[in-house]
C-alpha cells in the first residue's frame, strides 16, 4: 500500500472479525518509557486484583466486541487494568460520545489525518487516498468483514498459469447509472501502463503480458495482455505465472475507470469530487481541500442493501493526535488514534483502548542518488550502527504493541510453512559507536570532505513524526557529531519531495498492497517508482525476479532471504518499527473492520447500535 501520512506461499489473510482485538499480556503491559524508564507492570483483574501472567494468557482467544483498557493512573504510580467488558464508560462520557454518531440520519463523523493528494486510482500511491478509494470504488475483488477475498465487480474468476478470466456481475453500475463493463478495466489498466500517466504502481502489473514493455515505451498501451470478451468477461494473459493475481485485483491500481468520463478530463480526473465517477458503496458529495471530505451512500451500488450508513463525514482533517482526541472527548468524532502522549489522556478518561497490528513497517530511508552524500555505504553503516530499534520503540514510540524494526519483512508475513520471519531469521541488530565512527571517517575520506555539511532529514508534520525526528537529530548529533537539519512538511509535500529526491534522510513507512511477501520484497527494485531513494542493485533485482517467477514455495522463501540479506548489507534503509495502532472508538459504532490490506479502517458495512 503504500506510502504512509501487502497456492505458492501460505498467504491467506488472518481470519475472524478484526473489529476489536484484545492484546497479549506482553503487548499490553510494555507501556514504553514513562518518565524515561521502561516499566513492566503486573496485571490487575477487576475481581481478583493483581494476578499472574497465567491469569491473562490462559483465557479464550479473540472474541468479537471484546475490548481492552490498557492502563489507568493513580496518584504516585501506574497500574495495569485489563478490562474485558462489553461497556464500562462513565455515563457523562457516553452521552457526549453520542454526538459523533447519528442513528436517525445514519451518519458517522470521523477525522481524516491528511487530505488525499489526489484520487485518480491509476496514480494514487498513499494510504489516505487508497483508503478513501476503497469506500467509493470497487475492483474485481475485495476483502469481506472476515478478511477473506470475495467478489466485487466480479462474481467469479479463474486464475491459471498463463492467465486469468473474470466474469463480471451484470447489475454493477457507475454512480451515473451506466453499467460497469469489462471495457472499463481494460481502459484503466492500459492507462496505468501508459508512460504518459507516470503511474508509480505500473510495476505491480508487470506480470501481465507486455506490461513492462509498454511502461518502458517499447510497445503501445493497446498491446497489454487484457481484453474484454464482451461486456461482462475480462480475459488476462500472463508473461509469467502469478498465483496470487486474484488478491492483486483488490488493490486500488486495478480499479475500473470509464474512458468517456476520464479521458476528456486529463490530469483533472480524480482531483475533485466533480471530476470523479464512482462504483463503490459511497460517493464523494463534498471535498473541501484540507478541511472536509463527505461520503454519501451510493444508490446505484449493486449491494446497496448491505450498506447501513447513509453518510460518512470526515468533518475534520488533521494529523494532530491531540486535536483528534479532543474532538473525540467532545463527542465530535466517533474514533481517534492514540500516540504516547494522548494515550495518557485516554487512560485518565477510562475509555476502552483498542489495539490493532496494521502491518506497516516504518524506516529511515536514504537518498541513493549520485549527488547525495547518503549514496556512500560507509556513511549509511555509521547511521545504522548508532541506531537501536528497541530503544526507539520503548522510549520514543512508547505505546504498547509496537515491534522493533529488524527486517524488511514484518513479523506477520507468511512463508512456505509458517511465519516468514522464522524461515529466514534476520541478522540481529547491533549498536557499536566505535565502529560507527570508523565508518564515518572512511565515508568522509571517500567523499573528499574536510567536514560533513548539514544533512537534511525529511519528515511529516504530525506530533509523532516530530518526536521521532527530534530524537534522531539529537542522537546522531551526539553519537556522530553530525548536524541534522529537520525538514518538516505536510503529507502531500513530503511525498513530492521524496519523489523529487529533495532530502538526504527521510522518515517513511510502507504498508502491504496485497497479501504476499513480494509486496515488501520488491519495494527497492530498480524499476519500482515507489523506490523513491532510487537504490539500484543488479543482485537485488535478480532475487526479486526469482521471487516473482518461482512457483516453488521454498525457492521463493530462499529468494526473500537473499533480498533481506542484501537490504541489510547495503543499508538500503534502517527499519525502525512495526506499528500497532491504539485507538478509542464510540461504543455504539459496530462493524468497523481492521485489516493489514487497505482500506483500513473499513467503514463500508459499519452500523450504529
Amino acid at each position: 500500500m503504500t506510502q504512509i501520512a501487502t497456492p505458492a506461499l501460505r498467504t491467506s489473510a488472518p481470519t475472524g472479525p478484526r473489529e476489536h482485538r484484545p492484546c497479549s499480556f506482553r503487548d499490553c503491559v510494555n507501556v514504553g518509557s514513562w518518565r524515561g524508564r521502561s516499566r513492566w507492570l503486573k496485571p490487575f483483574h477487576p475481581r481478583r486484583g493483581i494476578g499472574s501472567l497465567r491469569d491473562w494468557t490462559s483465557g479464550q482467544p479473540d472474541r468479537p466486541r471484546r475490548s481492552t483498557l490498557i492502563a489507568a493512573p493513580v496518584p504516585g504510580k501506574w497500574f495495569i487494568v485489563l478490562l474485558v467488558a462489553f461497556g464500562l464508560l462513565a455515563p457523562a462520557a457516553e452521552a457526549r460520545l453520542r454526538d459523533a454518531v447519528h442513528e436517525e440520519s445514519r451518519t458517522l463523523t470521523l477525522v481524516l489525518e491528511q487530505d488525499p493528494p489526489q484520487l485518480d486510482s491509476t496514480r494514487s500511491t498513499d494510504s489516505v487516498s487508497i483508503r478513501v478509494l476503497g469506500h467509493v470504488k470497487e475492483g474485481l475483488t475485495r476483502y469481506d468483514d472476515r478478511n477473506q477475498l470475495t467478489g466485487g465487480v466480479a462474481e467469479r474468476w479463474e486464475v491459471r498459469e498463463d492467465g486469468a478470466t473474470f466474469w463480471l456481475r451484470e447489475d454493477t453500475r457507475w454512480s451515473d447509472g451506466e453499467a460497469v463493463t469489462a471495457h472499463d478495466f481494460v481502459y484503466a489498466w492500459r492507462r496505468v501502463q501508459d508512460p504518459a500517466t507516470t503511474s508509480e504502481y505500473a510495476f505491480i502489473m508487470y506480470g501481465i503480458e507486455n506490461a513492462e514493455a509498454i511502461n518502458t515505451g517499447q510497445m503501445p498501451p493497446e498491446a497489454l495482455g487484457v481484453r474484454a470478451a464482451g461486456d461482462h468477461v475480462l480475459e488476462v494473459s500472463f508473461e509469467r505465472p502469478i498465483p496470487f493475481f486474484a488478491r492483486l485485483t483488490a488493490f486500488a491500481v486495478f480499479l475500473p475507470v470509464r474512458e468517456d468520463f476520464a479521458a476528456p478530463r486529463g490530469d483533472r480526473y480524480g482531483a475533485s469530487a466533480a471530476d470523479m465517477l464512482y462504483n463503490g458503496p459511497f460517493v464523494i458529495s463534498r471535498w473541501s481541500r484540507g478541511a472536509r471530505l463527505t461520503l454519501d451512500r451510493n444508490p446505484h451500488y449493486w449491494e446497496r442493501d448491505a450498506i447501513w450508513l447513509n453518510r460518512i463525514d470526515f468533518g475534520y482533517i488533521t494529523a494532530d493526535t491531540r486535536a483528534e482526541l479532543n474532538l473525540f472527548r467532545d463527542g465530535k468524532v466517533a474514533m481517534a488514534n492514540l500516540d504516547a502522549d494522548t494515550m495518557h489522556n485516554a487512560l485518565q478518561q477510562r475509555w476502552r483502548i483498542h489495539r490493532f497490528d496494521d502491518g506497516v513497517l516504518f524506516y529511515v530511508g536514504f537518498n541513493h542518488r549520485p549527488d547525495r552524500l547518503t549514496r556512500n555505504r560507509n556513511l549509511r553503516r555509521a547511521f545504522e550502527l548508532t541506531f537501536d530499534p528497541h530503544e526507539f520503540v520503548n522510549r520514543i514510540i512508547a505505546t504498547p504493541g509496537n515491534r522493533a524494526g529488524i527486517s524488511l519483512f514484518p513479523a506477520w508475513m507468511e512463508g512456505a510453512h509458517g511465519r516468514l520471519r522464522e524461515e529466514i531469521p534476520p541478522r540481529p541488530t547491533e549498536v557499536d559507536l566505535e565502529r560507527a565512527r570508523q565508518f564515518l571517517e572512511r565515508a568522509r575520506e571517500e567523499l573528499g570532505l574536510e567536514r560533513f555539511p548539514p544533512i537534511v532529514l525529511l519528515t511529516g508534520d504530525s506530533p509523532t513524526a516530530n518526536r521521532q525526528a527530534e530524537y534522531l537529530q539529537s542522537m546522531w548529533g551526539q553519537a556522530l557529531g553530525l548536524e541534522i537539519r529537520v525538514d518538516v512538511q505536510i503529507f502531500r509535500q513530503r511525498l513530492a519531495k521524496m519523489t523529487a529526491g529533495d532530502y538526504d534522510l527521510v522518515l517513511a513507512g510502507w504498508g502491504p498492497d496485497y497479501n504476499d511477501p513480494l509486496t515488501f520484497g520488491d519495494l527497492f527494485a530498480s524499476w519500482n517508482q515507489n523506490n523513491r531513494g532510487r537504490f539500484a542493485s543488479d543482485e537485488l533485482d535478480h532475487w526479486i525476479r526469482q521471487a516473482q517467477n518461482q512457483l516453488d514455495p521454498e525457492r521463493r522463501v530462499e529468494a526473500f532471504g537473499e533480498i533481506q540479506r542484501i537490504v541489510r548489507d547495503e543499508v538500503v534503509v534502517i527499519p525502525t518499527y512495526e506499528r500497532a495502532r491504539l485507538y478509542v472508538m464510540n461504543p455504539r459504532l459496530r462493524g468497523v473492520v481492521r485489516r493489514q490490506i487497505s482500506p483500513d479502517p473499513d467503514f463500508t458495512r459499519a452500523w450504529i447500535e
